[in-house]
């Protein structure tokens, strides 16, 4: 890719829009259902989709009975499926419609993939229900008794037929695709599942899935479960509005979920048409097969039933150029943290439970009663704080056993430190307070290093001196009182390098954080606070600890406007930098993309746009600004820091992408190059 407009637009970086489209139909009346149909490709064309699904049967209406046997209603279908394909010859996107079709005196049900003038397959369904309501078998028969048809002549042209067909583009090669007809994913194992394996990235079905209480519900599962376990997308379209109710009823249910994500659904038992829409990510399938390396044993294991399956080819036209971003929400700023409150309290629930069941094990196991831990009055000491007073309820000890310790030092600010005497007091700890300033310039006298002479120079000694003098302070202390010092440092910092090594915030005996972000720590401390878990004294306190500037105050403020010394000024906003660890670590995206997502996440967009964001994490970020930040990072993570993650203390993980112990999730080389990450990184436009 070169830097240009064309980098903001969703094809150049492995989306795709794809569409479902529910339309209205009568029953056998063919040249209506077409018409219709053909509206909503228009509308998915003027949506820049590529891939639009509609239902099962859709041409002839699903609930025709014995008229499929109807030589007029067949005819009749032939003109409808001729109309499409004339109207798909302006249209720049494929269609996949369903159709009765007789081959070789048999009836099949049918989906037609319809292609800029041409058929380019024919797709007959496999199982066919002939339980409760339905009678299929009466009318159809399955794909099954086709093996030998391998093509059909159909309007004039000579078209692939067969259930187990491929289709791939040439230009976008992600991009492929296999077509299952409703009952087919009801059955224990559905044929999209060894399309998957035979290569197909998304699975689309052509449904009619009469609706019946709570079906629903199962659909949903059962689309989800299919894209999970398929590692892919899935696209399903559901009969609706026109449908014969003389027995049964209709929701019009259209359904894109990918790798288990519900990504769009239709508004059900609506009397209008509906065409919904949904971004598709292809590089993020394949890293996920790619990752997950029992996909490729699955290949291998049923290698014969893949390689049972023909590809068909076709060029397919990308409309790459103008500027196309994804909508608002489709990636979350904060990747870390759920959107929906209910469920980002449950993420912080067992967020929570998970970080106190590590210590409260290791407590059991090393047979130690008490905690040391150091507390500064900023994020990262009060959620480690947080979690010891937990941990101590849950183990039936006091805690007073919590022998907490807030070391001011030469920058010490006076909010924080009231806050960490405030916090050791409301929690129960056993609180105490040493100044290391005595024992830092010490330090830093038998170095020979100016700030002991009188002369103002804070250097990283002079930084590395105070944080190494209290993480002695609190080892030699454990060593006192026969207890176990709890690291405070999180996954931010340790991404970022943002830690003194060694005698310093890198090193504890167990780290409770070492896998939580920076942005999901603020979310669990508003969460107990909110929740008075430990009490209103100690909410109280919790709300001020959000709202302190985030500084490891190690440089006194700046003379004159009293500005503290602050982490993000240095190693960038938070917030973005674990929008970038997230999808670099978890994903294995290159920096363009993660560019991409990040402007599509974080850059200008209409008053009103993320309901969901708290008014403070209501920021705006221009290219610009995001490619500076995504240096930092890529230097800093890349380049500058794996030898401190190489040597990280034990610690739980939390969550799937939040791990980066060498023993865990992460293994990399302590002196390997940023090189490639930052070549890439000049792909990125500085401005719109």
């Amino acid at each position: 890719m070169q830097a240009g407009q064309d980098f903001f637009n969703l094809y150049n970086h492995d989306f795709v829009r794809v569409g479902v489209g529910i339309p209205r139909v009568r029953v056998a009346d063919p040249a209506f259902n077409s018409a219709h149909t053909i509206e909503l490709m228009e509308q998915a064309a003027a949506q820049r989709a590529v891939l639009v699904l509609f239902p099962e049967l859709g041409l002839s209406a699903y609930s025709c009975d014995d008229l499929f046997h109807q030589r007029a209603l067949l005819d009749g279908v032939q003109e409808g499926l001729r109309g499409v394909v004339e109207a798909s010859e302006r249209l720049p996107l494929i269609a996949v419609v369903g159709f009765p079709l007789q081959v070789q005196h048999v009836l099949f049900n049918c989906a037609a993939v319809v292609y800029r003038g041409r058929v380019l397959g024919v797709v007959p369904k496999t199982y066919l229900p002939n339980y409760r309501e339905f009678y299929e078998a009466r009318y159809f028969a399955s794909g099954d008794v086709a093996r030998d048809t391998t093509s059909v002549e159909l309007l004039g042209q000579s078209v692939a037929f067969g259930s187990r067909l491929l289709f791939q583009a040439a230009e976008q090669t992600m991009l492929t695709f296999h077509i299952e007809i409703c009952e087919d994913v009801w059955v224990p194992i559905p044929p999209s599942s060894y399309a998957a394996l035979a290569g197909a990235t998304l699975m689309l079905n052509l449904s009619a899935s009469n609706v019946t209480v709570a079906k629903a519900d199962y659909r949903r599962q059962l689309v989800c479960g299919q894209a999970a376990r398929c590692i892919g997308a899935y696209l399903y379209s559901g009969a609706g509005p026109g449908e014969s109710t003389t027995d049964l009823a209709w929701d019009g249910h259209a359904l894109v979920s990918e790798l288990g994500n519900l990504l769009a659904e239709s508004q059900r038992f609506q009397l209008r048409e509906q065409l919904v829409t949904a971004d598709l990510d292809l590089e993020r399938i394949s890293q996920e097969r790619m990752r997950q390396n029992t996909f490729g044993q699955s290949v291998q294991r049923e290698g014969l039933r893949a390689d049972a399956f023909r590809t068909v080819h076709f060029d397919l036209e990308l409309p790459r150029t103008r500027e196309l971003l994804l909508p608002p929400g489709r990636f979350q700023r904060f990747p870390y943290v759920p959107a929906d409150p209910g469920r980002r309290d449950e993420r912080c629930a067992e967020v929570y439970e998970i970080q106190v069941q590590g210590l409260t094990k290791r407590l059991e196991f090393t047979g130690v009663d008490r905690v040391v831990i150091g507390v500064s009055g900023g994020l990262d000491s009060t959620q480690a704080l947080l979690v010891c007073a937990q941990a101590m309820d849950r183990l039936g000890r006091p805690r007073s056993n919590i022998l907490a310790y807030t070391m001011p030092a030469f920058a010490t600010g006076q909010r924080t430190l009231a806050q960490a005497r405030q916090l050791m007091q409301a929690v129960g700890a056993s609180a105490h307070e040493i100044d290391i300033r005595p024992a830092c310039l010490q330090m830093l006298k038998d170095i020979g290093h100016p700030f002991a002479d009188g002369q103002p120079v804070y250097d990283v000694t002079f930084e590395n001196v105070q944080a190494g003098e209290r993480t002695s302070h609190l080892f030699r202390l454990a060593n006192l009182h026969h207890g176990l010092v709890v690291g405070t440092g999180d996954l931010s910092e340790l991404a970022l390098g943002w830690c003194t090594y060694g005698v310093g915030d890198h090193m504890s005996h167990y780290n409770v954080n070492a896998s939580v972000p920076k942005t999901l720590i603020q979310y669990i401390i508003r969460w107990v606070a909110q929740t008075h878990r430990l009490g209103a004294d100690v909410s109280d306190t919790l709300m001020e600890v959000l709202l302190t500037e985030i500084s490891p105050e190690l440089i006194p403020a700046t003379e004159g406007d009293g500005n503290i010394q602050s982490s993000e000024a240095i190693v960038g906003p938070y917030e973005l930098q674990d929008f970038n660890l997230y999808y670099t670590l978890r994903f294995g995206y290159p920096p363009t993309r993660v560019a991409f997502l990040s402007y599509c996440a974080w850059h200008a967009r209409e008053e009103g746009a993320w309901p969901d964001v708290p008014p403070e994490h209501r920021h705006q970020y221009t290219i610009g600004e995001l490619k500076r930040h995504l240096g930092t990072f890529l230097f800093r993570f890349f380049q500058l820091s794996q030898f401190k993650r190489s040597a990280l203390p034990n610690a739980p993980k939390v969550g799937s992408g939040g791990s980066l112990s060498p023993r865990g999730d992460y293994r990399a080389p302590s002196d390997s190059e940023a090189a490639v990450w930052l070549a890439q990184l000049e792909l990125i436009p500085d401005a719109a």
